[in-house]
């Protein structure tokens, strides 16, 4: 499905990645890939995955920082000429205050929570759409925390919920380049960012018991999604929030 497409992954940070399953299901599909890291710790980690997917390049970029961003598209665009597809894989909060209540949020963390989760995006969709010059898809991945209150998530479902909007409007500023702009909203993972929020085994035991499908999903099940979205069978598609949750986002009370 991706024969002859080139991206980038940013997020991967080990094997339990949302963003490694992701990048694994795009090589599978025989997408070109560029992989990114967040800093030298992460590297011994990051560097055997990329590997793994024969990434052509593997480019160090804390995505906190506007100058690692721009320096990490001019080194994409001495390598390539053209970018096809971007996975946004990342999100981060000071683990002190995912417990408890959102009232409670210092200004620095909010800040520093937003720019990481939600700003980036928008910072990398603006860098990538000059190098996107036949149009393309860049997909983020987002939580059911962003439209309903979920314990302990406190201010990344604030986040989560300025990234959407970000989908939204990005997919207008960008639809007359034919650049697509879509979320995929997935179910609680095992994930290293996952293991910060408190009580996050019971929430991903109750998600699982009352789904409809009566599991969470897995990080192939979230590759093929953004496979799909990655590819021309999306061509349509734009501005969506893409739910993979085995369907416990429709669940409005759990059977008792």
């Amino acid at each position: 499905m991706l024969s002859g497409k080139k991206g980038i992954v940013f997020g991967i940070a080990n094997d339990h990645s949302i963003a490694w399953g992701i990048a694994k299901k795009l090589k599978e599909n025989n997408a070109s890939l560029i992989i990114t890291y967040q800093n030298e710790s992460l590297l011994r980690r990051v560097q055997p995955l990329s590997e793994k997917v024969d990434s052509e390049k593997l480019i160090k970029c804390d995505v906190s920082i506007e100058a690692d961003l721009e320096k990490c598209f001019q080194e994409v665009g001495n390598h390539w000429d053209n970018i096809d597809f971007i996975v946004h894989s990342l999100a981060f909060s000071d683990k002190e205050e995912l417990s408890g209540k959102y009232l409670i949020t210092s200004k620095e963390n909010f800040i520093n929570t937003l720019n990481i989760s939600c700003y980036s995006f928008t910072k990398i969709a603006f860098l990538a759409s000059h190098y996107m010059k036949n149009g393309g898809s860049l997909t983020t991945l987002t939580f059911h925390g962003a439209k309903k209150v979920m314990p302990n998530y406190n201010v990344m479902g604030v986040a989560k919920a300025a990234l959407e909007a970000s989908v939204k409007y990005l997919s207008v500023d960008l639809g007359s380049n034919n650049i697509r702009v879509n979320a995929i909203s997935a179910s609680p993972m095992r994930t290293l960012s996952g293991a910060v929020i408190g009580n996050s085994r019971d929430v991903f035991n109750f998600t699982k018991n009352n789904s409809p499908l009566k599991r969470n999903v897995s990080l192939e099940e979230i590759g093929n999604t953004a496979v799909y979205l990655s590819s021309d069978m999306s061509k349509g598609v734009t501005g969506e929030i893409h739910y993979v949750d085995c369907g416990y986002n429709v669940i409005g009370m759990p059977k008792t």
